[in-house]
């Protein structure tokens, strides 16, 4: 439909979960973090930007981890992000490669299905 673009998505995470996402999301991916809109700011959660999109974590008091529902990131340096993350003690489960191009899933801190997929 003309003149629709993606902005953001959005995935749960449990009350409290912030510094664990600010952690996986910021220190271990590399997003950026933006500051919330005061009026949503207290609502808890937290914002990351990638270049002109971003992802929101809103908490969920119902939590329940997506374990198929995902999130999917392009990246250039496919095999250094999945060594990264195995450091960091995360799962990183190859799959079968899409249009040629090799990918893996992982999990956030909350059991969030994650997808990376070379560029």
């Amino acid at each position: 439909m003309p003149g629709l673009a993606l902005d953001h998505v959005q995935v749960a995470m449990p009350v409290g979960g912030e510094a664990a996402a600010r952690d996986f999301f910021g220190g271990l991916l590399g997003l950026d973090e933006i500051t919330k809109p005061a009026e949503l700011a207290a609502r808890g959660g937290c914002w990351f930007a990638l270049g002109s999109l971003e992802l929101h974590l809103g908490i969920d008091t119902d939590f329940r981890a997506a374990t198929k529902a995902h999130v999917a990131f392009r990246s250039e340096a496919l095999a250094d992000l999945q060594q990264r993350l195995t450091g960091a003690g995360h799962m990183a489960i190859a799959d079968t490669p899409v249009d040629g191009r090799a990918r893996f899933f992982t999990a956030d801190p909350f059991g969030n299905r994650i997808e990376f997929i070379a560029a």
